[in-house]
Protein backbone atom coordinates (compact mmCIF):
# COMPACT_ATOMS: atom_id res chain seq x y z
CA UNK A 1 0.00 0.00 0.00
CA UNK A 2 3.13 2.18 0.58
CA UNK A 3 4.13 1.80 -2.67
CA UNK A 4 0.64 2.19 -4.08
CA UNK A 5 0.98 6.31 -2.28
CA UNK A 6 4.49 6.68 -3.71
CA UNK A 7 2.93 5.96 -6.85
CA UNK A 8 0.16 7.96 -6.70
CA UNK A 9 2.49 10.82 -4.98
CA UNK A 10 5.21 10.62 -8.38
CA UNK A 11 2.44 9.98 -10.83
CA UNK A 12 -0.22 12.71 -10.06
CA UNK A 13 2.82 15.58 -10.54
CA UNK A 14 4.13 14.39 -13.43
CA UNK A 15 0.95 14.41 -15.29
CA UNK A 16 0.09 17.48 -13.89
CA UNK A 17 3.66 18.89 -15.56
CA UNK A 18 3.23 16.82 -18.27
CA UNK A 19 -0.22 18.76 -19.46
CA UNK A 20 1.28 22.40 -18.55
CA UNK A 21 4.07 21.40 -21.14
CA UNK A 22 1.48 20.40 -23.87
CA UNK A 23 -0.67 23.66 -23.11
CA UNK A 24 2.88 26.08 -23.47
CA UNK A 25 3.13 23.65 -27.01
CA UNK A 26 0.09 24.72 -28.25
CA UNK A 27 -0.03 28.29 -26.46
CA UNK A 28 3.58 28.93 -28.41
CA UNK A 29 2.20 27.10 -31.44
CA UNK A 30 -0.54 30.12 -31.24
CA UNK A 31 2.14 33.04 -30.96
CA UNK A 32 4.11 31.28 -33.46
CA UNK A 33 1.30 31.43 -36.26
CA UNK A 34 -0.08 34.68 -34.77
CA UNK A 35 3.81 36.65 -35.40
CA UNK A 36 3.73 34.64 -38.77
CA UNK A 37 0.52 36.19 -39.77
CA UNK A 38 1.66 39.75 -39.01
CA UNK A 39 4.80 39.47 -41.14
CA UNK A 40 2.88 38.68 -43.86
CA UNK A 41 1.26 42.04 -43.67
CA UNK A 42 4.65 44.02 -43.34
CA UNK A 43 5.73 45.26 -46.01
CA UNK A 44 8.24 43.71 -48.22
CA UNK A 45 10.38 46.68 -49.05
CA UNK A 46 9.88 50.29 -48.30
CA UNK A 47 11.65 53.10 -50.62
CA UNK A 48 11.41 56.74 -49.70
CA UNK A 49 11.39 59.78 -51.96
CA UNK A 50 9.57 57.74 -55.03
CA UNK A 51 9.77 59.19 -58.23
CA UNK A 52 7.96 57.19 -61.29
CA UNK A 53 7.49 57.66 -64.72
CA UNK A 54 4.18 56.23 -66.02
CA UNK A 55 4.30 55.75 -69.99
CA UNK A 56 1.77 53.89 -72.69
CA UNK A 57 3.39 52.66 -75.61
CA UNK A 58 7.05 54.91 -74.97
CA UNK A 59 5.27 58.14 -73.75
CA UNK A 60 5.26 59.53 -71.02
CA UNK A 61 1.60 60.13 -69.05
CA UNK A 62 1.82 60.43 -65.63
CA UNK A 63 4.49 61.52 -63.02
CA UNK A 64 4.40 60.30 -59.70
CA UNK A 65 6.29 61.56 -56.71
CA UNK A 66 5.73 60.24 -53.18
CA UNK A 67 7.93 60.50 -49.98
CA UNK A 68 7.53 56.87 -48.85
CA UNK A 69 5.92 53.50 -50.11
CA UNK A 70 5.47 50.57 -49.15
CA UNK A 71 5.29 46.94 -51.20
CA UNK A 72 3.25 44.76 -49.78
CA UNK A 73 3.82 41.61 -52.17
CA UNK A 74 3.31 38.75 -49.87
CA UNK A 75 -0.56 39.08 -49.98
CA UNK A 76 -2.82 37.64 -51.96
CA UNK A 77 -3.78 40.82 -53.73
CA UNK A 78 -0.49 42.45 -54.17
CA UNK A 79 -0.27 46.01 -53.21
CA UNK A 80 1.33 49.49 -52.89
CA UNK A 81 0.73 52.09 -49.96
CA UNK A 82 1.97 55.86 -50.28
CA UNK A 83 0.60 56.75 -46.46
CA UNK A 84 2.87 60.45 -46.62
CA UNK A 85 0.74 61.25 -49.56
CA UNK A 86 1.32 61.32 -53.30
CA UNK A 87 1.45 63.74 -56.57
CA UNK A 88 0.36 63.19 -59.98
CA UNK A 89 0.82 65.03 -62.88
CA UNK A 90 -0.44 63.91 -66.26
CA UNK A 91 0.92 64.66 -69.67
CA UNK A 92 -0.24 64.71 -73.06
CA UNK A 93 1.69 63.19 -76.22
CA UNK A 94 3.33 67.10 -76.81
CA UNK A 95 4.47 66.16 -72.96
CA UNK A 96 2.60 69.70 -71.79
CA UNK A 97 1.18 69.27 -68.16
CA UNK A 98 -2.60 68.94 -68.65
CA UNK A 99 -3.22 68.26 -64.79
CA UNK A 100 -2.61 67.44 -61.74
CA UNK A 101 -3.58 65.56 -58.45
CA UNK A 102 -2.17 65.45 -54.51
CA UNK A 103 -3.27 63.32 -51.82
CA UNK A 104 -2.30 62.74 -48.05
CA UNK A 105 -2.40 58.88 -48.75
CA UNK A 106 -3.02 56.47 -51.63
CA UNK A 107 -2.71 52.92 -51.81
CA UNK A 108 -1.56 51.13 -55.78
CA UNK A 109 -3.73 47.59 -56.35
CA UNK A 110 -1.25 46.10 -58.78
CA UNK A 111 -2.85 43.54 -60.44
CA UNK A 112 -6.20 45.70 -61.05
CA UNK A 113 -3.55 48.85 -62.13
CA UNK A 114 -5.90 51.37 -59.70
CA UNK A 115 -4.66 53.81 -57.80
CA UNK A 116 -7.57 55.30 -54.38
CA UNK A 117 -6.41 58.47 -53.66
CA UNK A 118 -7.86 59.33 -50.18
CA UNK A 119 -7.83 62.25 -47.99
CA UNK A 120 -7.75 66.04 -49.31
CA UNK A 121 -7.93 65.62 -52.30
CA UNK A 122 -7.27 68.11 -54.84
CA UNK A 123 -6.85 68.16 -58.89
CA UNK A 124 -6.31 70.62 -60.89
CA UNK A 125 -6.56 71.03 -64.87
CA UNK A 126 -4.90 73.61 -67.21
CA UNK A 127 -8.19 75.33 -67.41
CA UNK A 128 -7.79 76.52 -64.26
CA UNK A 129 -10.68 74.12 -62.76
CA UNK A 130 -10.11 72.82 -59.20
CA UNK A 131 -11.36 69.84 -57.89
CA UNK A 132 -11.38 68.69 -54.00
CA UNK A 133 -12.66 65.20 -52.82
CA UNK A 134 -12.51 62.57 -50.06
CA UNK A 135 -11.46 59.98 -52.32
CA UNK A 136 -10.74 59.73 -56.55
CA UNK A 137 -9.69 56.49 -58.14
CA UNK A 138 -7.28 56.69 -61.09
CA UNK A 139 -8.02 53.68 -63.44
CA UNK A 140 -4.78 53.08 -65.86
CA UNK A 141 -6.83 50.50 -67.35
CA UNK A 142 -9.52 52.76 -68.82
CA UNK A 143 -7.54 56.03 -68.31
CA UNK A 144 -10.19 57.75 -66.10
CA UNK A 145 -10.71 59.50 -62.81
CA UNK A 146 -13.96 57.91 -60.83
CA UNK A 147 -15.62 58.54 -57.62
CA UNK A 148 -19.02 58.13 -55.82
CA UNK A 149 -17.91 60.21 -53.16
CA UNK A 150 -18.55 63.82 -53.67
CA UNK A 151 -16.76 65.98 -55.67
CA UNK A 152 -16.28 69.93 -54.91
CA UNK A 153 -15.44 71.88 -58.54
CA UNK A 154 -14.58 75.80 -58.52
CA UNK A 155 -14.23 77.05 -62.17
CA UNK A 156 -12.00 79.79 -63.44
CA UNK A 157 -15.10 81.94 -63.51
CA UNK A 158 -16.21 81.41 -60.14
CA UNK A 159 -18.41 78.83 -60.75
CA UNK A 160 -18.96 76.50 -58.00
CA UNK A 161 -20.58 72.74 -58.64
CA UNK A 162 -20.88 69.77 -56.10
CA UNK A 163 -21.42 66.44 -57.00
CA UNK A 164 -21.12 62.30 -56.99
CA UNK A 165 -20.70 59.56 -60.02
CA UNK A 166 -17.78 61.64 -61.10
CA UNK A 167 -15.86 60.64 -64.24
CA UNK A 168 -13.35 62.08 -65.81
CA UNK A 169 -10.17 61.62 -68.55
CA UNK A 170 -6.35 61.70 -66.62
CA UNK A 171 -5.73 65.09 -66.74
CA UNK A 172 -9.74 66.19 -65.12
CA UNK A 173 -9.85 68.04 -68.69
CA UNK A 174 -13.32 66.43 -69.69
CA UNK A 175 -15.48 66.05 -67.03
CA UNK A 176 -19.16 64.95 -65.93
CA UNK A 177 -21.32 64.18 -62.49
CA UNK A 178 -24.19 62.03 -62.63
CA UNK A 179 -25.84 64.34 -59.97
CA UNK A 180 -24.46 67.77 -59.12
CA UNK A 181 -25.77 71.16 -57.31
CA UNK A 182 -24.21 74.26 -57.34
CA UNK A 183 -23.87 78.03 -57.79
CA UNK A 184 -23.19 79.28 -61.55
CA UNK A 185 -21.51 82.51 -62.54
CA UNK A 186 -23.54 83.79 -65.01
CA UNK A 187 -22.10 87.51 -67.15
CA UNK A 188 -24.10 90.56 -66.84
CA UNK A 189 -25.53 91.25 -70.16
CA UNK A 190 -27.55 93.29 -72.28
CA UNK A 191 -30.49 91.78 -73.75
CA UNK A 192 -31.69 94.19 -77.24
CA UNK A 193 -34.91 93.22 -78.56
Amino acid sequence: MRGAKLFTGLILPVLIAGMGLLTGCENDLKDLKKISASEVNKPVTSYTDVDVIYSDSAKVKAHMTAPLMLDYDKVEKPYTEMPKGVKVIFYNAELQETGTITANYAIYHKKEKIILLRKNVVGTNVKGETFSSDELIWDQNTKQITSNQVVHVRMADGTALDGTSFTSDEGLNHWKFGQANGTISVKNQEISH
